[in-house]
């Protein structure tokens, strides 16, 4: 069989969520020959992507996560911008911080949110540090939430996007300039010869979960499950993501447009894509509820369940099965926060066969070569 080489500039994309339409994007504009492939619709029902809340936090992710991934949001919070203006369609956007608030008994969790914070990005260079504000501070940041908490944290530069618009805005720019998209049509890095006559010259394997049984060297992949709530609350009005203490996981409040909220997420590992728990339905409200009565007379638009693929020590990773199959997977919790730097690395490697984006994102194992010599 022939190799692929730098010069293959076809590919066959396995997945159509995030991951696979960034870059079915990328590639095509950059003159490749692509076909994406998605084992389900045009709406991305089957993606991870289409049930999250797309905060960009790297300083917010930092005390649950390495200081690697805080790089990667880094990288991202600068590569978002630029991604969405290539959009045709507008995909709404903010960067206007992250609010930590909490009530008096977990005072001491978020004592220990805010050491971990500290730790994880110290020597990160270019991260602006938490800031502790007193009520009046708070109140002026966020005026709804005024004498309802008398302390909180600010993160400062973290952003948000809304998922399902930058789905649907991809999408329709993969349409526009004619990448054959293939619905309903699973495929698997076996069903492809990469570098033979009539084949792509790569094989680009995006589909998170789905590849449970393809992943390099039987290295299991997981689905942690996550579950959120949007609602429509015409009562409240927050201008950025506000995060409270909880006691087993963080919980978030995402304001889109239009008093849309987005309210997440339980953490549980397990790959059951069975509704939601009355106990997760209550807590998630509940804790909404205690930010802001106003929460109390909103609509509930949905209660979604999906689940994130995760790798045993829940980082990302780009590996190669076969010469010209790459896989890229292992996004966990933070793939809108640390799919551009992903991205990036893995275009870097197709284009050039360079690895300094992906070693600077601990993406491949320190020995093995880059691009097509790729070895699992």
């Amino acid at each position: 069989m022939t190799a692929a080489t730098p010069r293959d500039t076809s590919a066959a994309i396995l997945g159509a969520g995030l991951m696979g339409r960034l870059m079915a994007l990328a590639l095509a504009r950059a003159g490749w020959r692509c076909e994406l492939y998605d084992a389900a619709g045009p709406d991305a029902d089957g993606a991870a992507a289409r049930v999250a809340a797309a905060m960009l936090a790297p300083l917010a992710e930092s005390a649950i996560t390495e200081p690697v991934v805080v790089r990667m949001g880094q990288h991202a919070l600068g590569r978002w911008p630029q991604l969405l203006a290539g959009l045709s369609q507008p995909v709404f956007f903010q960067q206007e911080g992250t609010l930590i608030v909490w009530h008096r008994q977990d005072a001491p969790e978020a004592a220990r949110f805010r050491r971990q914070v500290e730790t994880t990005t110290r020597g990160i260079e270019g991260l602006p540090a938490i800031e502790a504000v007193d009520a009046q501070a708070l109140a002026a940041l966020e005026p709804a939430l005024a004498h309802r908490f008398a302390q909180g944290l600010y993160l400062p530069g973290e952003g948000q996007l809304d998922n399902r618009q930058l789905l649907a805005a991809l999408l329709h720019e993969l349409q526009a300039i004619g990448v054959p998209l293939h619905w309903h049509a699973p495929r698997t890095p076996a069903d492809f010869r990469p570098g033979q006559a009539g084949q792509p010259g790569w094989v680009i394997d995006c589909r998170g979960l789905g590849a449970r049984d393809a992943f390099v060297n039987g290295t299991p992949l997981r689905g942690v499950r996550g579950e959120v709530i949007r609602l429509h609350a015409p009562e409240v009005s927050l201008s950025r993501p506000t995060r409270l203490m909880h006691p087993r996981y963080p919980i978030y409040i995402a304001p889109k447009q239009d008093h849309v909220f987005v309210i997440g997420a339980t953490e549980i590992e397990s790959d059951d894509l069975s509704p939601a728990s009355v106990r997760s339905t209550l807590e998630l409200l509940s804790a909404a509820y205690t930010v802001h009565s106003g929460f109390a007379e909103a609509r509930i638009l949905e209660i979604a369940t999906q689940c994130r693929p995760a790798l045993p020590d829940n980082l990302p990773a780009i590996r190669s099965s076969a010469p010209g199959v790459l896989h890229i997977n292992g996004l966990y919790r933070h793939g809108f926060m640390i799919s551009p730097a992903v991205l990036d690395a893995a275009l870097q490697l197709l284009t050039t066969g360079e690895r300094t984006l992906a070693d600077r994102f601990a993406l491949l194992p320190a020995d093995a070569p880059a691009h097509d010599a790729l070895a699992a």
